[in-house]
């Protein structure tokens, strides 16, 4: 599971030599590569004998490899961590998720928390962002009469500079924006040119209820898929959350019944 930024990561992994027997190393070393390249190396320990962990403190979000070496004897294991960016993405929160998926204890909670923003992209998906969220976008334009934004709804733009020189392009007083589109233009009927950095935000700050609804139906059959043989489960069983047809882009993962409280808040045609 993804941990949290911020979070410390309890890294492990075994020394065993060329027979496959668990064995101490003389030496042990494990390498934390970050998203943006640098490394660190934080304090081994070995817990049993050829069992090793080493806890590393997250500092940025993003995909972490994390590269385990031993020597005498000589021995390599590489493995990845992901990092959430500070503030994740999620229409349902971990208590709303765990209600309607009648989970009583906190064991499941960082699996409930992964597939609660794996719900959430899905939903958006669909009808384009909800969590309100930062977007910085770039568009080459030449003399044209607007740009749409590539992530609808558009609360407001707050930012429009040149890429090369970061100075500002346009005054964002001066621009129309429509929000449910993202087109932005110049209600002066002027054009828009050159190479342009966009700054602004994305989602909507209220939604209606069809929308967590259709989240929760979601969520529901993403969990029953994982969750096949307990109990006498089937993966994926059930009708009221049966899928009939495969939906583009995203296949069997949306029920049809969400798709259908989701459909009043569907992004308008053409809208990526």
């Amino acid at each position: 599971m993804p941990f949290d930024l911020g979070a410390t990561a309890r890294l492990t992994a075994e020394c065993r030599d060329p027979g496959g027997a668990l064995v101490t190393a003389a030496t042990a070393v494990a390498t934390v590569t970050l998203p943006d390249g640098t490394t660190a190396t934080p304090a081994v320990t070995e817990e049993s004998t050829g069992r090793y962990q080493a806890d590393y403190v997250t500092t940025v979000p993003g995909r972490h490899t994390v590269h385990w070496v031993w020597t005498g004897p000589a021995a390599a294991y590489t493995d990845v961590l992901d990092v959430l960016e500070a503030a994740p993405p999620a229409i349902l929160s971990l208590a709303d998720a765990k209600q309607h998926l009648n989970l009583r204890s906190s064991d499941d909670d960082a699996e409930v928390r992964y597939w609660s923003i794996v719900t959430t992209r899905a939903v958006e998906y669909y009808t384009g962002p909800i969590v309100p969220r930062p977007v910085t976008e770039e568009h080459t334009v030449r003399g044209a009469s607007a740009v749409f934004l590539l992530q609808a709804p558009v609360q407001e733009v707050t930012a429009v500079d040149q890429l090369l020189t970061g100075a500002a392009a346009y005054t964002v007083g001066d621009l129309a924006v429509n929000g449910a589109t993202g087109e932005v233009y110049r209600p002066d009927g002027g054009r828009l040119s050159g190479r342009l950095r966009f700054t602004y935000t994305a989602g909507r700050t209220v939604f209606r209820e069809n929308i967590p609804a259709g989240a929760r139906i979601i969520l529901q059959h993403l969990w029953r898929t994982q969750r096949a043989g307990r109990r006498g489960a089937v993966a994926g069983g059930g009708d009221d959350y049966s899928v009939t047809e495969p939906i583009p882009g995203i296949g069997y993962a949306v029920p049809n019944r969400a798709l259908e409280l989701l459909a009043p808040d569907r992004l308008p045609p053409g809208v990526a």
